[in-house]
């Protein structure tokens, strides 16, 4: 498994992160030197996925104050700028401004000093960092519980290291099975138009050597028609207070798939991705994505220039196709209800 560190780091002047963008095929480091350079970075999916995008968020502001000059107020409103930057660099996943505002708390009582605030914003951040993995790995455990041996089971999209900062949440899950011997089997679809399941999580999975399979989006609804599919298991970028879940555009199609077939459906997601101020899926802003992901493929033209494109990067899933949502803190069954 790829070590936290080599997905996402804090360094003296710089956020370096593995772009996923380059992945399978090259692994690149890519060095952020400045908040805008971070920002760019997250808008192009170089760093993505919800608890990654936290662990970024938190890093940002790091960057930020250490480069934010000395003077107090000065300090104050440049992190507090850079950091109101970073927060809305994508407006779905709720943990990249959880992150960004548990870096700006350890600062809190300490903005008239800034070298001490820039301390305590950088091991805030660290700390988040570690954090989120250990989240990661607690709901490994917990999913885990829920399969037998020699389960076969569908994913979507990447929810493992490279999108939370290490472990993973639905690969999570995955890998706890694989580590306890249980040989789990996992279906990968695509994942177009960005093919996060094709690029990264079939290649986390081979990295270590998780029987796996990669399918185009469309066959995948056949594997549940024959009987292939023993249970769903997919991330989350934001859930709402009623348990609506926002994930990868074609994560809604899976869970409908599921019911209609008998087959179980979970959602795994640490509690920073839980949004209590959200009532419902509705509320969830869905990012609209470039024309250009959809509109070609290598660099060739496949729809043409008069044809009009809807290219959202997520739906939501009704909290009544969910059987469970696995947090760090356990298996929660519906009816949810976070809104306390």
């Amino acid at each position: 498994m790829i070590a936290p560190t080599d997905i996402i780091r804090l360094e003296a002047q710089a956020v370096v992160m593995l772009d996923q963008t380059r992945l399978p095929g090259q692994r690149v480091e890519r060095v952020c030197a400045t908040v805008s350079e971070l920002v760019v970075a997250i808008q192009e999916l170089a760093v993505r996925g919800a608890p990654a995008l936290g662990v970024a968020g938190a890093m940002g502001v790091a960057l930020a104050a250490s480069h934010a000059p000395a003077q107090p107020e000065q300090f104050r409103r440049t992190v507090l700028a850079e950091a109101a930057a970073l927060a809305a660099a994508r407006p779905t996943a709720i943990n990249l401004s959880v992150g960004v505002e548990a870096a700006l708390a350890a600062a809190a009582e300490q903005w008239s000093t800034p070298v001490a605030a820039r301390r305590a914003i950088a091991q805030a951040a660290q700390a988040f960092h570690v954090a989120e993995v250990r989240r990661c790995e607690a709901i490994g455990r917990h999913g885990a519980a829920l399969f037998a041996a020699d389960a076969r089971i569908c994913t979507i999209c990447n929810a493992g290291a490279l999108a939370t900062g290490g472990y993973g949440t639905a690969l999570g899950v995955i890998r706890r099975l694989h580590e306890e011997g249980l040989s789990p089997m996992v279906w990968v679809p695509e994942t177009r138009p960005l093919l996060q399941g094709a690029r990264l999580t079939a290649w986390e999975l081979a990295q270590d050597g998780i029987a796996h399979q990669v399918i185009p989006d469309g066959a995948i609804a056949s594997r549940f028609g024959l009987g292939l599919i023993d249970g769903v298991v997919v991330g989350a970028d934001r859930i709402a207070a009623n348990g609506d879940t926002a994930n990868k555009v074609g994560t809604y199609g899976l869970a409908i798939m599921a019911r209609h077939h008998g087959v179980p459906f979970y959602v795994a997601a640490p509690r920073t991705t839980i949004d209590p101020g959200t009532p419902a899926g509705a509320a969830i802003p869905i990012e609209e994505r470039p024309r250009a992901e959809v509109a070609g493929v290598a660099g060739r033209l496949t729809v043409a220039d008069e044809s009009p494109i809807v290219n959202p990067a997520f739906d939501v899933t009704p909290a009544a196709l969910i059987d469970a949502i696995i947090t760090e803190d356990g298996v929660l069954r519906a009816p949810f209800d976070f809104s306390v």
